[in-house]
């Protein structure tokens, strides 16, 4: 257990999901869930070691550097209680048996659990399975901690919008955020369609910021440059997740394809205009709040992995964002 910590007397809850940020997050209410039903236990998140700052910001969890192919390192007899928050195959179960758990929570009838529903919110999904198994949880309950990092913040412009926009005693107008990255190819809204809405923002008095990792900095750049907005717009590849995360938290608000960064925008009740592909809204959407949801359901393919924009999100328009921008008020 060196990894995850000093030895630690207390019983362990181990929770695994070893996948992507937004799939952290979609989480994070059965993970507050479980928090509370547990209060004595030591709490540890297996998952990718990258999620660790925003692991941190749940609050009560460690993480546990974790991958679905490759055994946990924990000793077997350590966990008291193992939660299944992967999946429902037989790979993740069997890497959380091989723990040797006094109890696991898993969907199927071998473990007493809910039988797996396939069109189900996420957030709904795993708040399911723990009611299923006696513990009280909701899937609303998507908040985490501000990061105690700084994040990009408005250039000094006087916030206009309500109190509580900007960042903490600042008096800074919020940072309007353009996350021009995704994990897939399907999920890329055209760099050109992003440079349009990058560019009205700007026109409207926002402070702009282009978000994205490493190796979407050079999108990023592109973005900005058709934008006509200087290279210092660019944050992309330079932030560490927490750093990431708070950028998002003071945002004004936040414009991107169905990623963590939409997903922080949720945790976080920054107004946000979410772009949908491949991936139905009604299983990954945000809640009600100042979200607008925006994709053309009837043209979805749904191949997450495809190379190429699904036609979902390319049946998106500039203009569809930018009016869902004005009827948040921002332009």
């Amino acid at each position: 257990m060196e990894s995850i910590g000093a030895p630690d007397a207390r019983p362990m809850l181990l929770v695994l999901r070893a996948l992507k940020l937004g799939d952290l997050l979609v989480a994070v209410p059965a993970l507050h869930a479980l928090r509370r039903a547990f209060p004595a236990h030591r709490l540890v998140y297996a998952g990718p070691a990258w999620l660790a700052d925003i692991v941190g910001l749940v609050g009560g969890f460690e993480l546990l550097p974790a991958a679905l192919d490759t055994p946990l390192a924990v000793t077997p007899g350590t966990v008291d209680i193992a939660v299944n928050l992967h999946g429902r195959g037989p790979e993740s179960t069997a890497l959380l048996e091989s723990a040797g758990p006094r109890r696991l929570i898993a969907h199927g009838t071998a473990s007493g659990g809910p039988p797996w529903v396939e069109q189900m919110h996420e957030r709904e999904r795993w708040t399911r399975l723990l009611r299923w198994h006696g513990i009280e949880a909701g899937p609303l309950e998507v908040r985490l901690e501000r990061p105690r990092v700084s994040g990009v913040q408005g250039t000094g412009l006087q916030a206009s919008g309500p109190p509580g926009t900007g960042a903490p005693g600042t008096g800074a107008r919020p940072a309007a955020v353009v996350h021009v990255g995704a994990a897939y190819g399907s999920r890329l809204w055209p760099e050109k369609r992003f440079a349009a809405v990058a560019s009205a923002l700007d026109r409207a008095g926002h402070d702009v910021v282009l978000t994205g990792s490493a190796d979407e900095r050079d999108r990023a750049l592109r973005v900005a440059r058709q934008a006509g907005l200087p290279d210092s717009a660019v944050v992309a590849g330079t932030q560490r997740l927490a750093e990431f995360a708070a950028t998002v938290a003071d945002a004004g608000v936040v414009v991107s394809a169905d990623t963590g960064a939409a997903h922080l925008a949720t945790a976080y009740q920054r107004p946000s205009v979410v772009l949908f592909g491949p991936a139905p809204p009604e299983r990954w959407g945000p809640p009600a709040g100042p979200h607008v949801v925006l994709t053309q359901a009837e043209l979805r393919r749904g191949d997450v992995f495809a190379d190429e924009p699904d036609p979902a999100l390319l049946g998106v328009g500039v203009q569809d964002v930018l009016a869902a921008l004005r009827g948040l008020g921002l332009l």
